[in-house]
């Protein structure tokens, strides 16, 4: 069987092809932000991000009618347990008026569809951002108000395929296992992964360590400040602690191996980000402890920022007595997707957006 795979960024869509397990095929396109910034929304962006995939897999000797599915990188859906899902109505509708906002990873599934349907094959998506397993105490914030519940986004289908592969490494069923997993990227989450359900999460949206531009878990009182601050706008605070904040607003830069490089060279101001980031992460590895009760298997690295020995040894200093520290570098997203797919094709088993 031979499954597409279709992984949206912000600027540039990656694509896979797997022959049953084997990858046979890999390519990246790259789209110009000019190009990008034409369009409103992120939906607009399906037909030439389409026309560019359908180019890339000719170029390398495919055609659509060669695959059994397409799958998709799930985005910004409503909030589901993790799983394969089946691209349906409810999903387009939903990546059309998105409930969560528009993101990228909202045109894995759409584009998926659309190619499918042209060649009447399935189209899937697997561990969206939006999966959500949370268990009840981990809802309440601290205010009362609709609105103010904690959410479930973070990095899910890393998250789950690197846990899998340490509960394969500890010879255990992920089921059986407490896992504190770390996605260390652009954008950061640490999850309590308590017997085969991500029962709490630091929302990587809202808070948490601060990531490479996302500014985590920030004082309430100088947001409010901030959001009313005279002539400043709704939409350039979200683009404030969104995108221009975390370990850029202290260095101008959003290449982790940058900040590395120069902390450890010298520079005072690159060491003080670098050491600021692996303290709070590790501040929530030790409030993910906390939800397992201490009990826990192991702590995971993973994502690219853990290629970096000194940055994990860094984050070891202050967690390591908590379980062992097992590290995956980079992520396996691609695969992930695949073998999510071919289990639905194989078993003929997905679960249901509604």
């Amino acid at each position: 069987m031979k499954i597409l795979v279709i992984n949206p960024g912000a600027t540039s869509t990656k694509i896979c092809v797997f022959d049953e397990e084997k990858e046979v095929m890999r390519a990246g396109i790259d789209h110009d932000a000019s190009e990008i910034a034409k369009y409103t929304h992120v939906v607009d962006q399906a037909p030439f991000r389409k026309e560019a995939i359908i180019n890339t897999i000719t170029e390398n000797g495919f055609k659509l009618e060669d695959f059994d599915a397409i799958c998709g990188r799930g985005g910004l859906l409503k909030h589901i347990p993790s799983g394969t899902y089946k691209v349906n109505d409810a999903v387009i509708h939903d990546i059309e008026n998105p409930p969560y906002g528009e993101h990228a990873s909202n045109l894995g599934a759409y584009i998926s569809k659309e190619l499918a349907d042209t060649v009447g094959i399935p189209a899937f998506f697997v561990d969206p951002v939006c999966v959500d397993e949370f268990e009840p105490i981990a809802r309440y914030s601290g205010l009362a108000m609709k609105g103010f519940e904690r959410q479930s986004f973070f990095h899910a289908l890393n998250h789950k395929s690197v846990a899998r592969k340490a509960a394969n490494q500890l010879g255990k069923p992920y089921e059986e296992l407490n896992l504190i997993v770390c996605h260390l990227g652009g954008g950061v989450s640490v999850a309590a992964h308590k017997k085969g359900r991500v029962v709490d999460v630091n929302n990587v949206k809202d808070e948490g360590s601060m990531g490479m531009d996302r500014g985590g878990t920030l004082p309430a009182n100088a947001l409010v400040n901030l959001c009313f601050k005279e002539g400043i706008t709704k939409a350039e605070v979200k683009k404030i602690i969104g995108q221009e904040a975390g370990v850029y607003s202290y260095t101008g830069t959003k290449d982790f191996r940058t900040v590395e490089e120069k902390a450890f060279a010298g520079d005072e101001e690159m060491m003080g980000a670098f050491k600021a980031i692996a303290y709070q992460l590790a501040k929530d590895i030790g409030s993910m402890s906390a939800v397992l009760r201490f009990e826990v298997d192991a702590i995971i690295f993973t994502g690219g920022m853990a290629y970096s020995e000194k940055f994990c040894e860094e984050i070891g200093s202050y967690v390591s007595k908590i379980a062992p520290i097992l590290r995956f570098p980079g992520e396996e997203e691609m695969k992930s997707l695949a073998d999510g797919a071919l289990r639905a094709l194989k078993t003929k088993e997905w679960s249901v957006y509604e």
